[in-house]
């Protein structure tokens, strides 16, 4: 049996390693492409100004590239240091994807990014926006690639547990990479990243215009982020809906969790604005309840019922005794593989061999399990749910908010009467860190909503973990967290220093006149 403590700093560490990384990665993916769109209104119209939008904000999205990339070579080191048998049960499929992202995506948007910077002055217009469009490409099929390894961790399909090799393996290539949970999740994140990235533009325009220079920089740019931040926003929250609803096909423990919704109600189910979850009567001391719109969101239907998490408990009581018999089976099986009968009584329960092993954290023997310990190991089957209800409500409170600023940005520039609403400026400009909030709560509500399975009903997370001592984990944790954070400043001081000096730092002077002068298109 693996000690909790062993599990648990496994568990902070590679949380804290994810999460300083994805401080990184949205602004990544959202300022690529309005980088595209800003080089494309340069090779369209011939306008240097657009020229030295693409520039000034290529140098920002350089910062946060390289100190992204930095962070993330590390998760990939964690799989294998911190969670070796976790790679070794599913490293054949989890590895594939990775794999690929590594061949496919990363060398590609690395070498365009080379080639973004230094190629300035050796190549024409359009081939330069050629690698600017294949630099994001490459960004978003590297963030496709690592959903999809994702996704099957929330979703496993395309695979089966052999008794031979006691490792899940691949069945399906292509169930994997379709796999629905996956896609939904990888275009809800992509979306997420836009709306950072436009944030991102929008707030720092809005931070000249409110002191009066670079004043024709500063409008272009904040008219493109407005337009490009209102599309991405609705995308979001269009594609959370999506997202909702796969949760809802695979992992109904983590949408009742989510919605604190512990009775199973007539179809369609409620939805729960805000309440007050009683985690220890498994009820909610208070709720704001709207009828049918759970249902609406979870099933696509008026028909189909959610289950409450009282009778998701219930079922998973029977599941994991169903698992401990095919724990014992497997235990036969593997003193004799010919065993022809026991193999087929194995085939049938199979499925439930998951949660038979969450009852290893308490036994090494099954032949030590009784009904109280079930109960003990089906209880673990439900997340806590008040941080998963309350984090989940504030990034869609935040959604709902950024939709709302977008829309008026995007308003005013149509009007162009923006640059003279010094409320809408300041609005924008405050809510800087607001995207990257939302995407953290946003994974923290993926991840959490989970446990205590690293794969969804087939491994639990105390069984995932190397054979460590609790203090290098101590000793590694401190260490991450305090280069991460040292990055972490780094970063702020540079970006902070070059938002500080505008697009004046590439030599080209200030914009505060119109400056939309064309150059001949070749």
């Amino acid at each position: 049996m693996v000690s909790e403590q062993l599990v648990d700093l496994s568990r902070l560490q590679f949380a804290a390693t994810a999460m300083y990384h994805f401080l990184f990665v949205p602004l990544t993916l959202g300022m690529v492409w309005l980088l595209v769109i800003m080089e494309s209104a340069y090779v369209m119209t011939g306008k240097v100004i657009y020229k030295d939008m693409t520039r000034f904000w290529g140098k920002l999205f350089g910062i946060n590239f390289a100190l992204g990339v930095t962070t993330g070579i590390t998760l990939e080191f964690q799989f294998g240091t911190n969670w070796a048998y976790y790679s070794h049960y599913v490293g054949d499929i989890f590895g594939a994807p990775l794999a690929i992202e590594g061949l496919m995506a990363f060398f590609l948007e690395s070498t365009m990014i080379g080639l973004f910077f230094f190629g300035w002055d050796r190549l024409s217009r359009r081939q330069h926006l050629l690698v600017t469009l294949l630099m994001a490409i490459g960004t978003n099929l590297s963030a496709l690639w690592i959903l999809i390894a994702n996704g099957w961790m929330q979703n496993p399909v395309g695979a089966e547990f052999s008794f031979e090799t006691m490792r899940m393996e691949l069945t399906d290539f292509w169930a994997v990479v379709f796999n629905p949970d996956a896609q939904a999740k990888f275009v809800h994140t992509v979306s997420a990243g836009y709306v950072t990235g436009a944030m991102f533009v929008l707030s720092i325009s809005s931070w000249y215009l409110l002191r009066g220079r670079d004043v024709e920089f500063a409008k272009r740019s904040f008219r493109i982020a407005a337009a490009f931040g209102f599309a991405s926003v609705c995308s979001v929250i269009v594609l959370g809906d999506e997202s909702g609803y796969t949760v809802g096909e695979a992992q109904q423990t983590k949408l009742a969790a989510m919605e604190a919704m512990w009775d199973t109600e007539p179809a369609p189910a409620g939805f729960n604005v805000i309440a007050l979850p009683n985690e220890a009567e498994m009820k909610n001391d208070w709720a704001l309840h709207i009828p049918y719109v759970m249902g609406l969101i979870g099933t696509r239907s008026l028909d189909k019922e959610l289950p409450g998490l009282k009778d998701i408990l219930a079922h998973n009581r029977i599941r994991v005794e169903t698992g401990v018999a095919a724990v014992k089976l497997l235990e036969k099986l593997r003193a004799d593989p010919q065993d022809a009968a026991a193999r087929e009584a194995f085939d049938r329960v199979k499925a439930d061999l998951g949660f038979g092993l969450l009852l290893k954290k308490y036994v090494r023997s099954m032949d030590e399990v009784t009904p109280e310990l079930m109960d003990r190991a089906a209880r673990d089957t439900l997340p806590r749910v008040t941080p998963l209800f309350w984090t989940f409500r504030i990034m869609v409170a935040l959604g709902f908010a950024m939709l709302a600023l977008f829309c008026l940005a995007l308003w005013y520039s149509v009007k162009g009467d923006f640059a003279q609403r010094p409320w809408l400026l300041r609005w924008a400009l405050w809510f800087l860190p607001m995207p990257w909030i939302a995407s953290e709560m946003g994974w923290f509500v993926a991840e959490y909503g989970r446990q205590p399975w690293t794969i969804y009903g087939v491994l639990p997370t105390h069984l995932s973990v190397s054979t460590l001592s609790v203090d290098s984990l101590y000793g590694s944790l401190a260490g991450f967290v305090g280069f991460y954070t040292v990055l972490l400043i780094v970063e702020m001081y540079l970006m902070v220093k070059f938002a500080r000096q505008g697009p004046g730092s590439l030599g080209t002077g200030r914009y505060d006149h119109e400056a939309a002068h064309a150059e001949p298109v070749v």
